[in-house]
């Protein structure tokens, strides 16, 4: 068989609303429908489809045969009852189903078996119109997703290196960020069928771009075959996948095409609209019409229409970073949908001991510039460094500050769009990966190791998350006003809830001087209901000194913590932290780490081995902080936090 089509048709509960998975009801059913394309390579003959489906358990659910089919078979459907849905990574579960279709001569002879897993589930783009402009969501089983996730490239230069171990590995990485999706970019390649696998069984929804990125095309009736040809294998290759959230049609080239960056004719402006409004939405068309098409990204879905307005589609934004804006300016939008935002770090220093002598250990060192994503983006990293942190003395330092300066920047984004759910519905970080060991926007760098951005993402993606909008001298204020005016300190806490349950809780929040000691403290009792967020009021501390106070704050669900952090109201280069006298000890598998007044970015790190925690790069009180060992060990530990960035 040259192929099998697969499509679903939902009737009954859970078509629109948020399913009722498993009650015993007729009504509760889903229709398989499938088409066989049968390619013949001697006479034509006369043949037998069978077809069966297996639930989870490999149970046999029902046999269907087509006789006397010949060419291709026609559409056929297998109807189940109470199936069971597939969910994304923290809606629900992933059951995924086995399709086996068989054909047979009129021998009955086996000529040939095409076998898939497959996931039943509703999955498209919801684009409704409304108060704000037009919505952008993924939308699974007729229930919102806010899309939370990074963007995929190469996992390596040399593609053989990559093997289904690694993708694995690697995606479960994704997973235990509390990711539900990934946007496989659109400058790389299509990735393997066990990254496909992988993502049905975690649960990772794959905004699937075309291999089309950062160019003009030239079209001619040449390239319009090869690029049909491609577009048509992939597409009938990666189709059946419970996780396939969309196709896009290319990265960045309908606004770099409005905007001149690749000066493009305008033939090349009109064989653009020809194939990403023409070609390509025709072959899915024919080969896959039951999945969402998005023509660019970013776009407000195609035609040239203003693929910038903040009210439609997807965004790229990069003001932060490449523009250079304080991390405070992703509040300043109300975007639909971002599907990339990014900030680069220097990877640790065991990675760069992988690339450098001890005479290249200087960021300004050719080693070091050479491995570098971004022409200039060492001293773009030294430049917001000094609007937030004090300057380090030693390399070492210096790398761990710029991880910090990362993991802070997409944190205010993160938290940003989190706290705004409905109006935003997707923030997904540019960039999970890394190509080959090199300073970039990866939150895992070459050799698999976390960087503080991807713990940041761990507490950011956590389903139900506590986060605080405060005001005070931040990044963006001049510090070298001789005698500045009153500056309002305010605090405002939100719970963000990503479940499909109501949460109940306690809010406790504490204003601290740098000792850890409480000057003021409160605690409120909340409930936040399924895939919503709660405002908690406004709190003003102008009468306080923004450079010895701090707000820390938790949701706890049933007396456990499930998310806490701090807050400052200035750069932490004009804190006057005191040394929190950070010490650890072990205690089987976990580290119990112990400070004396506040801590803020407490780093631990394995001298004599990689060591992945329940938690790094996080800030604490006075006291102590228990953080498993989940992988890896050593013999002996470091810790510091920003005290020692000095």
């Amino acid at each position: 068989m040259e192929q099998v089509y697969i499509t679903q048709n939902w009737t009954g509960q859970g078509n629109g609303d948020v399913p009722v998975c498993g009650e015993d009801s007729t009504e509760n059913l889903v229709d398989i429908t499938y088409s066989a394309c049968i390619e013949e390579f001697a006479q034509e003959g006369t043949y037998e489809i069978r077809t069966a489906l297996y639930a989870p358990d490999d149970a046999l659910i029902v046999e269907n045969s087509s006789k006397d089919a010949s060419g291709e078979s026609g559409w056929d459907t297998i109807t189940v009852k109470n199936p069971k849905r597939w969910w994304p990574h923290g809606y629900g579960e992933q059951p995924l189903y086995r399709a086996e279709v068989t054909l047979v001569d009129d021998a009955g002879e086996v000529l040939d078996t095409w076998s898939r897993r497959i996931g039943l589930r509703t999955m498209t783009m919801n684009t409704e119109k409304d108060e704000w402009g037009e919505c952008f969501a993924h939308e699974v089983n007729g229930v919102k997703i806010f899309a939370m996730g990074a963007d995929y490239i190469p996992e390596d230069n040399i593609l053989s290196r990559v093997t289904p171990e690694r993708t694995r590995r690697l995606l479960e990485d994704a997973v235990a960020a509390n990711y539900n999706c990934i946007r496989v970019w659109g400058g790389g390649y299509y990735p393997d069928d066990w990254f496909f696998d992988t993502c049905d069984e975690l649960g990772l929804i794959v905004w699937q771009d075309f291999m089309f990125a950062c160019a003009s095309y030239e079209l001619d009736a040449d390239f319009a075959r090869n690029i049909s040809a491609e577009i048509r294998d992939n597409v009938r290759r990666i189709r059946h996948h419970a996780c396939l959230g969309l196709w896009c049609g290319n990265n960045e080239m309908e606004t770099q095409t409005l905007d001149g960056a690749w000066k493009p004719s305008i033939k090349q402006k009109s064989d653009y609209i020809k194939i990403f409004e023409y070609i390509i939405p025709q072959i899915l068309e024919e080969e896959d019409p039951a999945t969402f098409y998005w023509p660019s990204s970013p776009s407000s879905g195609g035609n040239y229409d203003n693929p910038w307005d903040e009210n439609r589609g997807d965004t790229h934004y990069w003001a932060v970073w490449h523009g250079n804006k304080p991390f405070t300016d992703y509040r300043n939008y109300y975007f639909r949908y971002m599907s990339e935002f990014g900030f680069q770090s220097f990877p640790c220093l065991k990675t760069v001991e992988a690339f450098t002598a001890p005479e290249d250990r200087n960021i300004f060192s050719r080693v070091m510039e050479m491995h570098q994503r971004n022409t200039a983006a060492n001293g773009k990293i030294m430049s917001y460094l000094s609007a937030t942190y004090l300057y380090p003395t030693d390399f070492e330092t210096l790398l761990y500050a710029s991880q910090l300066l990362q993991a802070e920047a997409i944190r205010y984004g993160i938290e940003h769009f989190r706290r705004n759910r409905g109006r935003c519905m997707g923030a997904v970080v540019w960039q999970l990966n890394d190509i080959w060991p090199v300073a970039s926007w990866a939150s895992i760098d070459y050799f698999g190791r976390w960087k503080a951005l991807h713990y940041a993402e761990k507490r950011a993606f956590a389903p139900v998350l506590i986060s605080c909008e405060e005001t005070g001298e931040l990044s963006e204020r001049p510090f070298c006003v001789a005698q500045p005016a009153p500056i309002e300190k305010s605090a405002r806490l939100h719970v963000a809830n990503e479940t499909m349950e109501r949460v109940d809780g306690v809010v406790r929040w504490a204003l601290r001087r740098a000792s850890g000691e409480v000057i003021l403290d409160g605690a409120e009792e909340v409930s936040v209901e399924p895939l919503s967020g709660l405002w908690l009021p406004k709190m003003d501390f102008s009468s306080y000194n923004e450079l010895e106070v701090y707000i820390s704050y938790s949701f706890a669900q049933d007396g456990v913590v499930v998310s806490e952090s701090t807050s400052l109201f200035t750069a932490p280069k004009h804190f006057r932290f005191c040394d929190p006298g950070l010490r650890l000890r072990r205690e089987g598998n976990a580290l119990i780490i112990t400070a004396q007044a506040y801590a803020k970015q407490v780093a631990v790190e394995g001298v004599d081995g990689d060591v992945k925690f329940s938690d790094n790069f996080f800030d604490m009180n006075p006291g102590e902080r228990r953080v498993e060992i989940l992988e890896g060990d050593a013999s002996a530990f470091t810790i510091k936090s920003v005290y020692q960035i000095r």
